[in-house]
């Protein structure tokens, strides 16, 4: 910001003095031309009248050598007298012979023998004189007797006009200077306020609490805006901190009654006739799914809470421990679950998350799977394209759920990661919390959780996990390609 007001000031500043110093130059220039025109005119005039005079009284042989030459020492130029023939009468300086003898044919000085004035100025770009000749009739009462031809040096005019504009180059330079340390100043104390707030408004858009800016210089806008800032940044903290609590509290407060509740039910049960089985059957079902969507919300809560930073995970024990685990499960549904495990490397993930991630995905993948059916875990790794030999650019580790359930329209899978959000005709005992919860894990991790429709017309649920190792040399497009699976991987099946 400091630049770009610095740069308008300077710019402004600039536009001003050349609006102003390049008319100046070009009127100094003019008149200076004019000055020294009209001061060549006059003294032709004086000189052509001097002349007619001492041709009238026939002096001119005695007198007119002495005037040119006093003349021409006084302008500083050379001066000519012809007579009404162009034969040379007087000169201040020695002339060539072939040059004598063709004065009457100069353009200057034919136009003064037939009784008009001439003034030849030719000036330099930039308004100065650099060549000047001043050409008029000598008259007499009876007529023309001759002509005076002055040729005077300019270069001191024109060092002059260069001078000046040098001079105005030099006050144009100078006033930018001066702008430029006065509106760098102006752009200082304006600017810094407003990289206070910029530093504020970044810590809070990372998830961390801005500490109040304390602004008490700058302008007033930016001190108000300052103000409104702290108290916005006060206030959503405030929120936020009531809406952690809540979900915190009314999780933990729900949990006691719902387990009060179940265990109620399952009391009654051998006082319940047999045709009111069902119906018993169907709130214990409903009690059960009241107190996962309890225990997804109560996860979310502790996931914003607690913002923890991601770290280093083996993802391939964790999936194989999980495999263990659910193992059992699977092949009491007749579900095959196939683990494709391989040498991935550890990966970037906050404390808990690939496990939570792991078990809500192999539940969904359990609830919609047909019997005689396989579920797929697998883990690929994608090495980036190297094209140069120091390249920066993170792998990443793909985490595959396939299942050969009913999978989901391009519609439904667009959906699915929302709150509370169950596709139609979903198996009971589902909260629509789980995939929300899984997407939010992938984030909170650096990754990315998307879903796409399985090779066998199920759902294939894919998390995204950056890689916590560096590429290695030797990892290329060749090396492990992304959407493969690599051959001699071990396949471990329930």
């Amino acid at each position: 910001m400091t630049r770009r007001l610095l740069l308008s000031y300077l710019s402004l500043a600039a536009l001003v003095l050349a609006c102003l110093e390049i008319p100046l130059g070009f009127v100094y220039s003019r008149s200076e031309r004019e000055r020294v025109v009209n001061a060549a005119k006059d003294e032709a005039e004086s000189v052509s009248a001097y002349a007619s005079l001492s041709l009238s009284a026939g002096r001119a042989a005695r007198d007119l050598p002495r005037r040119v030459v006093h003349c021409a020492e006084r302008i500083g130029g050379k001066v000519v007298i012809v007579d009404a023939s162009g034969t040379l009468l007087a000169t201040s300086h020695p002339l060539p012979a072939e040059m004598s003898s063709s004065l009457a044919s100069r353009p200057g000085i034919a136009a003064a023998l037939h009784g008009t004035s001439t003034v030849d100025v030719r000036t330099s770009t930039i308004g100065g004189v650099e060549y000047l000749s001043v050409a008029g009739p000598v008259r007499h009462a009876t007529g023309l007797q001759g002509a005076v031809w002055l040729t005077l040096p300019t270069r001191t005019v024109h060092e002059r006009v260069h001078h000046v504009w040098l001079l105005l180059g030099l006050g144009g330079l100078g006033v930018l200077t001066a702008v430029a340390v006065v509106g760098f100043a102006i752009a200082r104390w304006a600017g810094r306020p407003i990289r206070a707030l910029e530093r504020a408004t970044d810590e809070l858009a990372g998830g961390g609490l801005a500490a109040p800016v304390t602004i008490t210089k700058g302008p007033p806008e930016v001190r108000r805006l300052a103000a409104a800032f702290n108290r916005t940044a006060a206030r959503l903290a405030q929120l936020l901190a009531a809406q952690h609590a809540f979900a915190g509290e009314a999780s933990h407060q729900l949990k006691t009654p719902l387990a009060a509740l179940r265990l109620r039910l399952e009391n009654l049960e051998p006082s319940v006739a047999v045709r009111g089985r069902a119906s018993l059957t169907a709130a214990v079902t409903e009690t059960d799914r009241l107190s996962r969507m309890v225990e997804g919300l109560l996860a979310m809560a502790r996931l914003e809470e607690s913002a923890a930073t991601p770290g280093p995970v083996d993802v391939g024990a964790i999936c194989a421990e999980r495999h263990r685990t659910w193992q059992p499960l699977f092949g009491r549904q007749r579900v095959s679950l196939v683990l494709f495990a391989g040498s991935v490397g550890p990966v970037l993930a906050v404390p808990g998350a690939v496990e939570q991630i792991v078990d809500n995905l192999l539940s969904n993948a359990l609830r919609v799977s047909p019997p005689d059916s396989t579920v797929t875990m697998e883990l690929r790794l994608h090495m980036p394209a190297r094209r140069a030999l120091r390249d920066a650019r993170p792998a990443w580790v793909d985490l595959h759920i396939t299942d050969e359930g009913p999978g989901m329209t391009p519609e439904q899978r667009a959906r699915a990661f929302d709150r509370f959000w169950r596709a139609p005709g979903a198996p009971k005992g589902g909260t629509g919390l789980g995939l929300s919860l899984v997407q939010r894990l992938a984030h909170a991790s650096g990754g990315e959780a998307s879903l796409h429709a399985g090779a066998a017309g199920g759902l294939d649920a894919v998390i995204r996990l950056p890689s916590a190792q560096p590429p290695r040399e030797g990892h290329g497009p060749g090396a492990d390609r992304p959407g493969q699976r690599k051959r001699g991987l071990p396949a471990l099946q329930s």
